[in-house]
């Protein structure tokens, strides 16, 4: 979970920032009204489909990360203690920031390379160090251009959510994926949550039937991060201002599409619909604080609806819910919802009803039927690996456990849990979301990614 990450931003992107912002909606509407217009276009000779690509093996993992704040300074931290890993290059706007991983990293035995002060200095990285994977944690504007370079570069990209910002910019990274033949994969954490990741055995097993219909959620009150200095607010804060749509909808829908196997061979993302509230938080809270980042926080207009909610409708006809709110005063919640012909499974708080399993299917179990039912279908790799994540920290074990399996995945020479497409498309919801908002709940069409690929695309297994 991107939750706050501190990365600088320079003088110039300073002052480029809110232009820049303006041109994304109108570079998302060109792109997907091309894209309905006149079709899917044609994958480019040579190009190879990667939904079950497999990398060769290796033996050791080189790795960089571009971008060390709270969120990439965790990430690479944790890099530097898996077996196999190497870590090359570090490389962060801020020189404080870069030497503070720095010696993190050479005290668990590694000898990277440092790289800051200069914006395009992950270009000079990606050259030197010639890394086998790359790990972006960047401003959100910066994911798509540093996937795209560090995958000509010959490195296998590894991206903060989201994956890009413009259904143009997602194009770039799956045609770019399809023709290095590098994967790009979405850092979508919450997939390694316990309940996550023991809801999809569920599901697997067939516990609670026919799948009909999803609800997936981020609600996080995140307003302080307008006062939070150097920090993930200096630029995040500048979306809301720019944008209205579900900006960030990856922490819901990531496990809810991999349990109906979106995208990956029995379903497909099909369309959208969105709304968003009244926005009124936002600026309510600009006006009472006295100690906003920067002074320009006080006069935008912020106009990205207090809470969006966007409403799927896939291949098959089922459904998901996915809703976003960082401004409204009220509890943090990742609401994880699946429900099937027999029953159904949630998150915050978790409860299981499944017809002749449960006690009753008219009341949600007591968190201890909830235990003695997920005892008995917990997730093999949660098994394998829970303690040791639990112990390693990040969100609760779920981000060591993904970082581990990325980096296994590569050793082993096996497809990787995500894939570029998945990637995409969890993404898109943003800019689709937007569009949709923008013309009063208008659907609007995801493009198909896979150009047909997902059909025989095999659903993520229970991997042990």
């Amino acid at each position: 979970m991107n939750l706050d990450e501190k990365v600088t931003i320079s003088a110039t992107g300073r002052r480029n920032f809110l232009r820049t912002l303006g041109g994304v909606g109108a570079a998302m509407t060109a792109a997907a009204g091309m894209a309905n217009a006149q079709g899917t276009p044609s994958r480019p000779s040579g190009a190879k489909y990667m939904g079950d690509f497999a990398a060769p093996k290796l033996e050791k993992v080189k790795v960089a990360i571009i971008g060390v704040g709270a969120r990439g300074s965790g990430h690479i931290t944790q890099l530097a203690v898996i077996e196999g890993v190497e870590v090359v290059g570090i490389c962060d706007l801020d020189e404080g920031r870069a030497k503070r991983s720095m010696e993190k990293v050479t005290a668990k035995g590694h000898k990277p390379k440092s790289y800051s002060g200069d914006e395009n200095a992950w270009k000079k990285m990606l050259s030197e160090t010639k890394p086998d994977a790359v790990f972006i944690a960047t401003p959100w504007q910066l994911h798509g251009p540093q996937a795209v370079a560090a995958m000509k570069a010959g490195a296998h990209a590894f991206v903060e959510i989201p994956i890009a910002l413009t259904i143009e910019e997602m194009w770039d990274i799956v045609n770019t994926s399809e023709a290095t033949g590098r994967h790009c994969m979405l850092m979508e954490n919450v997939n390694y949550g316990r309940e996550e990741l023991l809801y999809l055995n569920m599901v697997r097993q067939g516990v609670i039937g026919e799948l009909l219909h999803g609800e997936a959620a981020y609600i996080h009150e995140l307003r302080g991060q307008m006062t939070g200095g150097d920090s993930t607010g200096s630029w995040r804060t500048l979306h809301y201002a720019k944008r209205n749509g579900n900006l960030y909808p990856c922490h819901g829908l990531g496990p809810v599409a991999q349990y109906m196997s979106l995208a990956r061979g029995e379903d497909n993302f099909r369309r959208l619909v969105s709304f968003g509230s009244p926005a009124k938080g936002r600026n309510l809270y600009a006006q009472k604080s006295n100690n906003l980042t920067k002074p320009e926080f006080k006069t935008l207009d912020y106009i990205c609806a207090d809470i969006s909610t966007s409403i799927i409708k896939t291949t098959l006809g089922r459904t998901v819910m996915v809703q976003w709110d960082e401004t409204s005063p009220r509890p943090y919640s990742r609401h994880n919802l699946i429900q099937g012909t027999l029953g159904t499974l949630k998150g915050f708080p978790n409860g299981m009803a499944i017809e002749g399993v449960t006690k009753s299917f008219h009341q949600w179990t007591s968190s201890e039927e909830f235990e003695t039912i997920a005892a008995k279908y917990e997730h093999p790799l949660y098994k394998r690996m829970g303690e040791l994540s639990s112990k390693m920290g990040g969100h609760g074990g779920m981000d060591f456990l993904m970082l581990f399996r990325i980096i296994e995945c590569l050793r082993k020479g096996e497809p990787l849990d995500q894939n570029v497409y998945e990637g995409c498309y969890w993404s898109s919801v943003a800019p689709l979301s937007e569009k949709s908002v923008k013309e009063d709940g208008m659907p609007q069409d995801f493009p198909d990614y896979t150009r047909g690929g997902w059909k025989t695309t095999k659903p993520l297994a229970v991997v042990s």
